[in-house]
């Protein structure tokens, strides 16, 4: 889905009607209140009739007020709701896409494109309509001028297209610069993410100073662009004050003379006079085009999110079978570089199948193809026969299970972090007890409830968590170097409870213990995106090359 400003402007429906009405409304009491007091004073100059034109003033101020009172209201919903629904859009994207999808993107963009952006881009049907709106009363005021005399309307009519220059230029400049601004915004954020996640690395390392430069480094560079914003819009508003002022002098100046010499009346020259303001009020769009120049800046960054293609998920069940796993010529590549090249493997299933090799060798691409974090791109992956690209999304998730180095825990508990199911707590209990995080979750003053925030662990127990995560898949198991933080007692309970494992699933292990690949049924052997041999430990032992990679 290609996401286009008329498209974010369109979503806000049922608002955009009520923020239309109430601002043409708005516009027409604007142009229709100089010609009832002007009427007024006639009628008070006349000495009768004047009653009957005040209490219609009235009546036009009133509903004037009731039309920005809605409009106001209607303005702040369609906001919101357009907000709500392109972070809905935004977010769907970035979790849909997976781990390639995101991978141009930092952290703190993506959150500064989610948070800050979709708010300026949301502006965009309410800023479209303030525009129209905007440009009513003074394309009405010429015409009513006209009809009060040619020559009020044509001494009007030079100043505002004055004005109207004013405003070109000030579009073209605030677009550009608004954009910049907002990208600098989430270099930013993407800075200071980068920097959070690896905060005890910087504070053990003693380089929070230069850490802190480097993040506020592009500080001049948003101060410029800032600054290059306040000056357009400064440069573009004195233009615009100084014509405004100039276009009441020539109506008025043009009116007396008219007045005068008889051809209009005192209440017209009234008239004539609050419609040259209204014109001259024509330099207020400012705001209104830097308001759309900001959400065309943020429909921008929000449709290269929106661009992201959803990782696609096949319809077919997966049949009955042991988990077993055949990589049939699949390649990987990255740009130029090649990760992985026509690996060619059928492991058995329900068997324990250790992956080892030294680091770039490609053991965590392989263990991604395998939980289809990524596709390969030549090549297929296949479970029970099944290609993975070809299973549907929530039977491919029920089978396979992924566990990781470094697990991202969430949700608002322990408990949750297990399971986010409702009503699983037999499901949590039997996950966490297999994988020994039962032993330090039981001692936490609120168990399985505690918050997540709150709950004190180390690597080695975050780990557990995140292999209780994984537990209850039915048919594919598959460890990322998941035990790696493990100490020397519990990881040997742990793949004796993995090569026990009475589900006879499938558990394709990335390792660097030579002990966990003892204990495998077999054992997969990369180096450089290549598998160099596949056999048991004991075998490929005899091999210095082999033994070299456990160090």
């Amino acid at each position: 889905m290609s996401l286009t400003f008329a498209a974010v402007a369109r979503h806000g429906r049922g608002w955009l009607p009520v923020i239309a009405v109430t601002s043409v409304a708005g516009s027409c009491v604007s142009l229709a209140l100089p010609s009832v007091l002007g009427r007024s004073v006639d009628s008070i100059v006349a000495g009768h009739g004047y009653h009957q034109w005040l209490t219609i003033a009235v009546a036009l101020v009133a509903t004037g007020i009731i039309c920005a009172l809605v409009d106001v209201f209607a303005g702040t919903a369609c906001v919101a709701g357009t907000t709500a629904w392109l972070r809905h859009g935004l977010v769907r994207r970035v979790v849909r896409g997976g781990p390639e999808g995101s991978r141009g993107f930092d952290t703190g963009d993506l959150v500064s494109r989610v948070s800050g952006n979709a708010v300026d881009a949301a502006q965009a049907g309410p800023a479209l309509i303030s525009a129209f709106a905007a440009v009513l009363p003074p394309a009405g005021s010429l015409v009513l001028l006209a009809l009060i005399d040619p020559w009020l309307a044509a001494a009007f009519f030079g100043g505002v297209a004055l004005v109207i220059a004013v405003l070109w230029i000030f579009a073209r400049r605030t677009a550009r610069i608004s954009l910049a601004y907002q990208e600098t915004q989430g270099r930013i954020s993407g800075l200071l993410t980068e920097s959070l996640t690896g905060i005890r690395t910087i504070l053990a390392a003693g380089t929070v100073g230069r850490e802190e430069r480097r993040i506020l480094s592009l500080l001049p560079e948003l101060h410029k662009h800032g600054l290059l914003t306040w000056r357009v819009l400064a440069r573009s508003g004195a233009q615009a004050a100084v014509v405004g002022p100039l276009v009441l002098v020539a109506v008025l100046a043009v009116g007396g003379l008219q007045l005068v010499e008889g051809r209009i009346t005192a209440g017209e020259l009234f008239a004539a006079g609050q419609y040259a303001v209204l014109g001259a009020g024509l330099g207020s769009l400012t705001g209104v085009i830097g308001e759309i120049a900001r959400a065309r800046a943020g429909v921008s960054r929000a449709a290269e999110v929106f661009a992201i293609e959803s990782v696609p998920h096949g319809t077919l069940p997966l049949p009955p079978g042991p988990g077993r796993l055949r990589f049939d010529g699949v390649s990987v590549r990255s740009g130029d570089t090649v990760l992985l090249d026509e690996i060619q493997l059928d492991l058995p299933g329900g068997a324990t199948v250790a992956v080892i090799g030294p680091s770039g060798a490609g053991k965590s691409v392989l263990a991604a193809l395998a939980a289809r974090l990524r596709d390969p791109s030549t090549g297929q992956v296949l479970l029970d026969g099944v290609p993975l690209q070809a299973v549907q999304r929530h039977a491919l998730r029920r089978a396979v299970g992924c566990a990781f180095e470094r697990p991202t825990l969430v949700g608002s508990t322990i408990g949750d972090a297990i399971s986010h199911r409702a009503n699983s707590t037999v499901r949590t209990l039997a996950a966490a007890r297999a994988t020994h995080a039962h032993d330090f979750v039981s001692r936490l003053p609120q168990g399985y409830r505690t918050p997540l925030p709150e709950a004190p662990m180390s690597g080695g127990e975050r780990q557990r968590l995140g292999l209780a995560r994984a537990w209850p898949a039915d048919r594919l198991l598959v460890l990322d170097d998941a035990t790696s933080s493990l100490d020397t007692a519990t990881e040997m309970q742990i793949s004796r409870t993995l090569t026990d494992d009475r589900h006879r699933r499938t558990r394709l292990i990335v390792t660097h213990r030579p002990a966990t690949a003892a204990r495998a049924d077999l054992v997969v052997w990369m180096e450089r995106g290549r598998v160099r041999a596949v056999g048991h430990h004991s075998e490929l032992w005899r091999h210095p090359d082999y033994r070299e990679v456990f160090g």
